[in-house]
């Protein structure tokens, strides 16, 4: 992948969903330069299989809202990942990902929907490889449906939890203060497709299931053009990455589903409590140290 990668700036938005990013720790496979991949970062080099975890689903404020299930499997050369959020008996969320890991990294088909008695509500769905992207939402009992094409670039587009990969594998230049740039595909509920920048904002530590954990925090920005600012909000999302590797995924803060959505915190940890993120304390300065505000 080029450092800023070509793509619509529309409506851009992350496809991250509910789901977001609560899998386990993912490393990337080694990630060629070019159109069919992105530049791998030498330290992430681990292939991904099977794995199993129980991520939380909550307020801002750490109150939960559903539990999560997270499992990922090999399928032949594929790697599946699977993440549903359960809010009761009557509603969940669930968001799939197909990925391959060889020789580069490419999220090659993503799926999000949501379930409310047995009736889909909402259900998005983007085929990278091919550039289709396809919704529905069923709006005060009336079912509405789009389908739309982009130019997107295998190796160069992401969505929901396959972002920790992607940043992963580039983490030592966002961490030299890099901004790199990708593709991504959103829906309001409209499908879009635009491009996303990544930064590294600084140290943070996450107060989760009784404990302090060190964590890399990452801003997931969507680019939008200056003559649709005034019309157009979209949150950001961020990303907190273990410190220390391998770079696991930690939490995840942004939208639902769509940008008008309640904004929610995905913690790899179920347990109690779960506190927002305080910037750990730089040499010589106050910021950080107990009692300081949180982000």
């Amino acid at each position: 992948m080029r450092t800023r990668a070509s793509g619509r700036v529309l409506l851009a938005l992350l496809a991250v969903g509910a789901a977001g990013c609560g899998a386990a720790a993912i490393e990337p496979a080694p990630i060629a330069d070019g159109p069919d991949g992105i530049d791998a970062d030498p330290g992430a080099t681990a292939i991904e299989g099977t794995a199993h975890g129980f991520p939380a689903l909550r307020d801002l404020e750490g109150q939960a809202l559903a539990e999560g299930e997270f499992t990922q499997w090999v399928d032949g050369d594929r790697l599946h990942v699977r993440i549903r959020y359960d809010f009761g008996p009557s509603r969940w969320i669930e968001e799939r990902s197909v990925i391959r890991q060889e020789p580069a990294l490419v999220h090659e088909r993503w799926s999000w929907e949501e379930v409310r008695d047995g009736t889909v509500q909402r259900r998005f769905d983007v085929d990278f490889l091919s550039g289709t992207a396809a919704a529905r939402s069923l709006e005060d009992g009336e079912l509405h449906q789009w389908s739309k094409h982009f130019d997107l670039e295998p190796g160069s587009a992401f969505a929901g939890a396959v972002w920790p990969l992607a940043i992963r594998a580039v983490r030592s230049r966002l961490l030299a203060g890099e901004e790199i740039e990708f593709q991504t595909v959103g829906f309001t509920p409209k499908p879009r497709a635009g491009t996303v920048a990544i930064t590294h904002v600084g140290l943070d530590h996450l107060r989760m299931s009784g404990r302090t954990l060190t964590a890399d925090h990452f801003r997931i920005h969507a680019q939008i053009p200056w003559f649709l600012e005034p019309f157009v909000e979209v949150p950001d999302s961020h990303i907190w990455l273990a410190n220390t590797a391998p770079a696991g995924f930690l939490r995840w803060e942004g939208p639902l589903g769509e940008p008008g959505d309640a904004l929610v915190r995905v913690d790899l940890l179920p347990g109690e409590p779960s506190e927002r993120a305080v910037p750990v304390a730089r040499a010589g300065s106050g910021a950080g140290a107990p009692g300081a505000e949180p982000r």
